[in-house]
Formats: structure tokens, sequence, C-alpha cells
């Protein structure tokens, strides 16, 4: 089950156990149950801290393995095999299992601790999905933490029928005794401000209550955190508010043309951005969504106001926005009553739910096609349909789009409404362009890949000039029409959305903030501040 290279790494890993494990098996007589188990016999012969038990009556879903902490009555599940992106979950779970210190703020610990009601936490994921073990280790990390707290991680693919029964059609989906809790990405502190009650009115109080930044950076991927880099480096009080960190890169699976990296992955790419600006004690504040900007010229304090969707509000002498933007919707009857039950946005993530169904992409550019590529591995066809007469993407992925023989591509296509039974999507409808004919096409799922829409809605009402097409209109120093207020990225008039493009905006804006810096006067300060 693990290669040598893989053995000797994990064994280094378990070195840190403090405390004994036990992996509790509950098996059935799939070829699924004799690879976990399998798993299961290898982790524990590197080390004498790990014990593998047996019993079938643990749990009525099998195969399933539990790490277990008996002293402190912890345990985590892993329901199917947890290789693939899963890997890193199940050894993290064993570690902190085993007593090696959890890497969370104490007080995010004692927050953990003090949720005082069973909750029972199941995790559908896929093993090829990304974005699942962000939610799986944080689940994981509270199950650790509180005995309370129980939480599985489910293989959607080795439990087809639980999938289908609970009519699950994306990934992750967490469902809390038995509940729907939510679906996709989600951040521990995320979590916490929907289960603990009151969470997220006491982090709104102490955000508002942070003294003014010299830039407030607002968003987090590649060029917020460029932005925030290079105004750190500058020894100003710099900090990034941010719904999620990374941003939309989160959800690319593979970057080939960054420079001098080869090859990476989106959440790769993001944790060394975010361990890079933290390396300069930023102030991040994520889950956090920004409402509104209000000018320095109209506030009391001299400070332009950000105001936050949670109530609070942040100061600061200048404002960097970097919001980014996302998946276009296809704006047609049926998109938003089957959005995750037939209709997503992430081939990486859901691909696998559609494992030998009938599928469609929406869009002809790159990431259309890259997806149509990806899933004729996975699903028994593809249809992708472009508005155009011709595909946008790159000729090397057409030429091999059409040398896939399970992918079928139709041109001139106008998607005008996606069919479902009211449970899920069974098809779409389209119009021919060339004839006007109405079309349809049976099909499980569709994924939408037709471009970005840049998330500046919060700015509508601010008085920042913005574009028709909804983006921020800045100049060759970045600065929009506010004083004081820059722009970067994909939220912006700047052509060619891409990584290193929106990272070369992000330091080019804060560069044009610190020189207005340093050429405006800062704000007198209150008797109360001084």
């Amino acid at each position: 089950m693990l290669d040598q290279a893989m053995k000797q790494q994990l064994k280094a890993y378990l070195e840190n156990l403090k405390t004994n494990v036990e992996l509790v098996l509950s098996l059935d007589e799939s070829e699924t149950a004799n690879k976990l188990d399998g798993l299961a016999q290898n982790i524990a012969s590197l080390t004498d801290k790990i014990i593998v038990k047996r019993d079938d009556q643990a749990s009525d879903r099998k195969p399933v393995m539990q790490v277990v902490n008996a002293e402190k009555g912890t345990a985590i599940g892993f329901a199917g095999l947890p290789m693939g992106h899963e890997f890193t979950s199940l050894v993290l779970a064993l570690l902190h299992s085993g007593g090696h210190p959890i890497k969370l703020e104490a007080e995010v610990i004692e927050q953990i601790k003090q949720l005082d009601k069973p909750l029972n936490v199941e995790i559908f994921i896929s093993l090829s999905c990304q974005n699942c073990p962000e939610v799986v280790q944080a689940f994981n990390m509270m199950s650790a933490i509180n005995p309370l707290i129980n939480a599985t991680m489910i293989d959607g693919a080795a439990f087809q029928d639980e999938v289908k029964q609970r009519d699950i059609m994306a990934v992750p989906s967490v469902f809390i005794n038995g509940e729907l809790f939510g679906q996709g990405r989600m951040s521990l502190a995320e979590i916490l401000n929907k289960v603990d009650t009151g969470a997220a009115k006491k982090q709104a109080q102490k955000i508002s209550e942070k003294e003014p930044f010299d830039v407030l950076v607002v968003g987090g991927g590649p060029s917020g955190s460029s932005a925030a880099i290079y105004a750190a480096r500058k020894g100003i009080r710099t900090g990034v508010v941010a719904e999620r960190f990374g941003g939309q890169v989160m959800d690319t699976m593979a970057i080939e043309n960054f420079i001098s990296v080869k090859a990476t992955t989106g959440p790769k790419l993001v944790a060394s951005l975010e361990e890079h600006v933290k390396e300069y004690g930023v102030d991040i504040m994520s889950e956090q969504r920004a409402a509104n900007i209000i000018d320095a010229k109209d506030t009391d304090d001299g400070y332009t106001h950000v105001v936050l969707e949670s109530g609070a509000v942040l100061r600061s002498r200048t404002v960097i926005t970097s919001t980014g933007a996302r998946w276009r919707e296809m704006n047609v009857p049926g998109e938003q009553e089957y959005r995750n039950k037939g209709v997503a946005y992430c081939p990486h993530c859901d691909g696998p739910l559609f494992k030998g169904k009938r599928t469609a992409v929406i869009g002809g550019g790159n990431s259309g096609i890259e997806a149509a590529i990806d899933l004729a591995g996975i699903v028994d066809h593809v249809t992708v349909l472009e508005f155009a007469d011709t595909l946008r993407a790159d000729q090397v992925l057409i030429d091999k789009a059409n040398s896939t023989p399970n992918i079928d591509i139709i041109t001139m296509a106008q998607t005008t409404e996606v069919i479902g039974d009211g449970t899920r999507v069974t098809g779409l409808e389209y119009i021919d362009r060339n004839t006007g004919e109405k079309k349809q096409i049976e099909l499980a799922g569709i994924f939408v890949q037709i471009g970005l829409v840049p998330n500046s809605e919060w700015l509508k009402d601010s008085g920042v000039a913005l574009s028709p097409r909804g983006e921020i209109e800045i100049d060759a120093h970045g600065a929009t029409s506010m004083s004081g207020v820059f722009a970067a990225g994909d939220v912006t008039t700047v052509p060619y959305k891409q990584i290193i493009i929106a990272m070369g905006e992000g330091a080019k804006a804060s560069l044009g903030a610190f020189d207005y810096l340093i050429r405006t006067p800062a704000p007198v300060k209150t008797p109360v501040e001084a």
C-alpha cells in the first residue's frame, strides 16, 4: 500500500507521537476493506505507539478506520481509503490524536474545547478534490480537541449508494447530526462561526477595535498577497482582510505557466503565498467579506473606512482592493435550482461523482477544454458546447480533445435551460445558432467554464469608478478614482487575467500606495487615540 519512500517519510512523522493511538477497523468483504486493512498494518509497523484493532460492531458504515485516543475519548473516522489528497489528512489525524501539538491559536483551541453539544460530522469527499482536505482537516482538528465532536471522512466513490440516497452531487458535502451543514470549501474559522453561536459577533467587535493600518489589502489572492508583501517590507502597518486566503487560485488544479515553476497546483501555491505573507507579520483577517468603502473625506477621523458584512469597520490610510473574480454563471432557467445537484463549476472536485455518466462542459476556452479532457477519463461521455463558431482554447488542447473518443464538441450552441427532475439534473436544452433549432441532451452533470466575473459589487455605490463590465478602473500606478484607494488583479481593467500578471499588479499598486503615503499627511489623531 505504501512504497518504501512513503514509509520512511511517515516513520519520521510518527516519531512525533507522544501517546498511544488505536486504529479501529470495521471491515466488510470488499477490496477497499482489504486495502484499508493493509494500510493500517503498514502504518502500525512503523511505530510501537500505534495498535490496530478489529471491531466490526464499532460502525454501521463499512469499511471504516477510526483513529482513536482512548485516554482522551476522541475518534476520527475515515470511511473508504484515505489516499490521494486525503493521505495528508490521515497523517495529521494520527499526529493530533497522538499528542503532537495542533497548530492553532490558543484562543481557537479554547473555543473548540468550549463547544458543549455533540456533533456527529460526516464529510463526503472525492479523493481527487483539492478543496476537500481543508474541510476534512478542520473537522478532524476539532474532533482531536473535543471528544463531543466525531468527524468521519467518507469517500463518495466507495459509498455510491449513500451518495445517491442523500442526493450528493458536489464535494465536499458536510452533514452534522444528519442535516446538511454546507458544501464546498470551508475554513475552520467559517465552521466555528456557524457552530458557535455568537462567535461572529465577538469576532466583528475584535476587528473593529484594531488600530488603523497604513495599507489595508482587501482580498487574499495572488495580487493581494503580493501587495501585502511589498507594503510590509516597507516597515509600515499592513493588514489583509479576505473571505478566504488564496481566492480563485484555490480552485485551480494545474498551473504550468508560472515562470520558474514548471508545474504546481493552486493549493500549493496559495500555501506558499500565505507562508510568505505571514513572515512579515501582516495582520491577516480571514472569513470576512467587504460590504462597502467610505472615502476618507467623508469620515470623521480622516481614514478610509472598509465596512465588512459582519458589521466590523476597519480604518486605513490607504486601501488596495484585490477581490479578484469568480466563475461566470450561465444565467439560464434551472441553473440555480440544480446548483450542486448536477450543475458544477469545478471538474477536479466534482468530476468523480459523475463516474460512468454523461456530462457536458459549457465553454470552449482553455478552462473548458481542459475540463473536458480531465472528465473524459472519469465519465462515460463529455459534450462541449461553445457559443461561438470556433473554440478559443490553445490548439494543443483542441487537438487533444479532438483525439479523445468520448468527447464531442458542438459550436454555435447557446445553452438555454438546465433540465432536471426536481432532485437532480437530467439534461440541458440549447439552440443551434446555425439553424435556430432547439435541441436537448440527456446527461447527469453540467460543468460551467465560461470565464470570470469581477468581485466588485460591494463598490457599486461607493464612488469608485467601474467599467461597464464591473471592473475597477485604475491608472498606471494602480490608483482608482477614490483618493488613497488602489486596486490590482482580476477585479481591475487590466487585461489578461493571469496569476503572474496579478502578482505584478499587486506589487505595483502597493508601491503606488506607498508613494501616496509619503506624499500625504497622516490624519491627526483624536485625543482618544493620542
